[in-house]
């Protein structure tokens, strides 16, 4: 994407040199340093649960040498926190899903977490705050009222510009081909709406791995790692070469037809195991992580563009619960050296 909007950004400059004259050459570039070209919005998730991994210090200085400037974080880790301050690495916060009940039934207690983890913050750049991740069952009804407390809490501290949303999986959607994607779960219509009040985007969790290994029958892996050759899925007018743009489409027609159309969509997970389950290798880790790096810059079909997206995770968490490939998904070892070949520029 920086090449691209380098590329356009040039033949702008061209074209003032013809409109203005060459003795306006110099304006014309001073205003395009003014406006340095956009690059791509690809971020990294930071997970802690693993033995021997790096001081956040050394985290937030690996973030940096590799041209990394999004994080997110999932709860609010003070060293954390310390570590990207003043870093200019912008930074997505989740509130736990077990403080959603209280932030929910009382603004006193957003108004606090605020304060405590965001206002005590105020050289962190924070972009978003998620709150809870995947939240199911009956925690779902605390969802809404806990985002319009922490909404109003960081109003109220003058910190509006940092957007409230919570983080989704695919579960919460339903329908194929991508147009006929709806929302699956009754409570998602009234975040959605609110969402579109507001101004914040949707988080969404998007994995290709496990739609794949959940029906390889009928999806071949390529369509799943960005290598397909051609055209997958026809959709009306709208064609689908990775399993990915069809993913990220489907919570967009869900958006739409839930009446908050002009909600984006920010990726806040994507990644895909290098071990541990079906189809889990380096190989095919490294090629689906580089190609959504390559991918971001482009958007989907029906929405063309730059997505912000952060791939999950940093490093291999090797304390993490639940299937084993849960605890495979890291770029990085803890040495900090590669796992694999990665290259976010």
């Amino acid at each position: 994407m920086a090449k691209q909007s380098s590329v356009a950004s040039m033949l702008a400059v061209a074209a003032l040199a013809l409109l203005l004259g060459a003795s306006m050459l110099a304006l014309a570039l001073l205003l395009l340093r003014a406006f340095p070209a956009r690059v791509q919005s690809i971020g990294v998730c930071y997970g802690v649960n693993g033995d021997n991994l790096p001081s956040a210090s050394d985290v937030v200085q690996l973030y940096q040498s590799n041209g990394i400037n999004l994080m997110r974080i999932y709860f609010p880790d003070t060293n954390a926190l310390n570590a990207l301050s003043g870093s200019n690495i912008g930074v997505i916060m989740d509130v736990p899903n077990s403080d959603l009940s209280s932030l929910a039934s009382d603004p006193n207690a957003a108004a606090t977490w605020v304060q405590n983890n965001v206002q005590a913050f105020p050289a962190v750049s924070f972009r978003y705050i998620a709150v809870g991740n995947e939240v199911s069952g009956g925690d779902t009804n605390s969802i809404l009222p806990a985002m319009q407390n922490v909404n109003s809490a960081l109003a109220n501290a003058g910190l509006g510009n940092i957007k409230v949303s919570t983080a989704v999986q695919s579960g919460v959607t339903q329908g194929f081909p991508p147009s006929q994607g709806s929302f699956s779960q009754g409570y998602m219509g009234p975040i959605a709406q609110y969402l579109q009040s507001t101004g914040a985007p949707l988080l969404c969790n998007v994995y290709p791995y496990f739609a794949y290994t959940g029906n390889e029958a009928q999806i071949d892996l390529s369509y799943a790692l960005f290598t397909s050759s051609g055209t997958v899925v026809q959709d009306g007018s709208n064609a689908y070469q990775n399993l990915f743009d069809a993913l990220v489409d489907t919570f967009v027609s869900a958006l739409e037809n839930a009446g908050a159309g002009n909600v984006g969509v920010v990726v806040s997970e994507s990644g895909w195991p290098s071990a541990g389950g079906d189809a889990a290798t380096p190989g095919n880790a490294q090629t689906y992580n580089q190609n959504l790096i390559n991918h971001a810059g482009q958007g989907t079909p029906k929405r063309p563009g730059p997505i912000e997206t952060y791939i999950f995770a940093m490093f291999n968490e090797d304390q993490k619960q639940g299937a084993e490939t849960e605890r495979h998904f890291g770029l990085f070892n803890p040495d900090k050296s590669p796992a694999y070949p990665i290259n976010f520029s």
